[in-house]
Formats: C-alpha cells, structure tokens, sequence
C-alpha cells in the first residue's frame, strides 16, 4: 500500500466514506491537466468544483471531462499570466 492509499484510507474513514467511492486516477489526471493548463494553483480548486458537483449528483466521469476541456490550454477565455 502506498502513502497515498494510506492518506485515502485514512481521509475516506475520517468523512465517512469508503476508498471505493474514490476514484484517485480521475482525480489526479484532473489536477495534473488543470495545473499544466491552467495555473497550479487552478488545481485543487478544480478537484474541490468536482467533489461539489457530484456531491449534488454529477456524473464524476462527465464533470472531470467537462472541466479538462476547458483546462486545455487553447481556451480564448482565459488570459495568459493571468491569477485570478
């Protein structure tokens, strides 16, 4: 087991929640694409958005494609540099 599955284990228990319910790829592909698109910082943002929106019943696969898309870097929305 590694320090990961340790921390989500442990995470999962202290919320009441099973590792099962985590989908941790789906997660860190998310922060990875967003944090390289985007702005680092963009990153845990984006996985608290998720959680929200399928702790209101999105589909997590659905939300997590959604929000990649706009990550990817050739969005005309977000200015470059830009922190806010």
């Amino acid at each position: 087991m590694t320090t990961l599955d340790e921390w989500t284990t442990e995470a999962c228990a202290a919320l009441g929640l099973t590792p099962a319910d985590v989908d941790t790829g789906l997660v860190l592909d998310l922060a990875r694409d967003v944090a390289h698109g985007v702005l680092r910082p963009a990153a845990p943002v984006t996985t608290y958005l998720l959680g929200v929106a399928v702790g209101r019943g999105a589909d997590p696969t659905a939300a997590a494609a959604a929000l990649t898309r706009l990550a990817e870097p050739a969005q005309p929305s977000r200015s470059a540099g830009s922190s806010s």
